[in-house]
């Protein structure tokens, strides 16, 4: 059973950037906490704190996500822009297939299901988040 993915994206914004992230596609692998823990601290509420550090900090941590839970905007362009149509599948030991370019996940019946640029997707058979990781990999301790 997929979450609901057409429910809005959470958002926390300077004057800055904009950072989004949708719980349905988190997996819990904490890659933003280890990379930016004064921003993002799952203890607190608020979670994410864009105050706290500055917007290439903030940019840099969300492109560790690796499920694509988390993305980022400028609200006004950056002074670079570096663009990579290369798609990239990792399998993750132990854990998801990884997947980075731009993506549109279909349903088994051909819906579509997101179109994103980071997807997280489940090898174990045990999420309850199908086709995405939801971390149960760890919970069942799956090897592969």
């Amino acid at each position: 059973m997929t979450k609901d993915l057409t429910k809005p994206a959470r958002e926390y914004t300077t004057e800055e950037i904009v950072v989004e992230w949708r719980p349905s596609l988190c997996y819990h692998s904490q890659n933003c906490i280890a990379a930016l823990p004064a921003v993002f601290n799952p203890e607190a509420r608020p979670w994410v704190n864009v105050h706290a550090a500055n917007t290439e900090a903030v940019e840099a941590a969300v492109l560790q996500c690796p499920s694509g839970a988390l993305r980022s905007r400028r609200l006004a362009p950056p002074a670079r822009v570096e663009a990579d149509d290369r798609a990239e599948v990792r399998v993750l030991e132990n854990g998801p297939l990884l997947l980075r370019g731009h993506l549109r996940v279909l349903g088994a019946d051909g819906t579509q299901l997101a179109e994103l640029e980071r997807a997280a997707l489940c090898r174990c058979g045990n999420s309850q988040n199908k086709p995405f990781c939801d971390g149960s990999h760890a919970r069942v301790g799956f090897r592969g």
